[in-house]
């Protein structure tokens, strides 16, 4: 394991094994991924960032589940979906969608779908 993202996980250590299904998953699926790790999030990369992780909240604290972390990816268009926590537009055509994931199940092919996805999308910008 990156010593990057075990650090990232210092303080929630508890969700690691929802990344580390999630980047399992993402490295089978999506060819030639990077992964950055930063102090705030971690990117998930083809040509430009589509997936990334972090521990921003996008519920009320008394709304989250005990062990979560958010998935945050980027569409052309907005995914409506129950299990989209927040959906923003930041720029004309550029849809972010924030969920949060609190175990494994969650990362099934539903996700794993919006996350490919994301990834083609990304991969055609300019």
């Amino acid at each position: 394991m990156n010593p990057d993202i075990l650090f990232f996980f210092g303080e929630h250590m508890d969700a690691l094994p929802l990344y580390e299904r999630l980047e399992e998953l993402i490295s089978d699926q999506i060819p030639d991924v990077k992964i950055k790790v930063s102090k705030t999030q971690i990117t998930f990369s083809n040509k430009r960032g589509f997936a990334f992780v972090s521990f921003n909240p996008c519920r009320r604290a008394k709304e989250r589940p005990k062990v979560w972390m958010t998935v945050t990816f980027g569409l052309s268009y907005r995914k409506e979906s129950p299990r989209i926590d927040v959906a923003t537009e930041p720029y004309p055509n550029r849809w972010t969608h924030h969920v949060t994931v609190s175990g494994l199940d969650e990362i099934d092919g539903e996700l794993m779908g919006w996350i490919r996805e994301a990834a083609a999308f990304s991969a055609t910008k300019r």
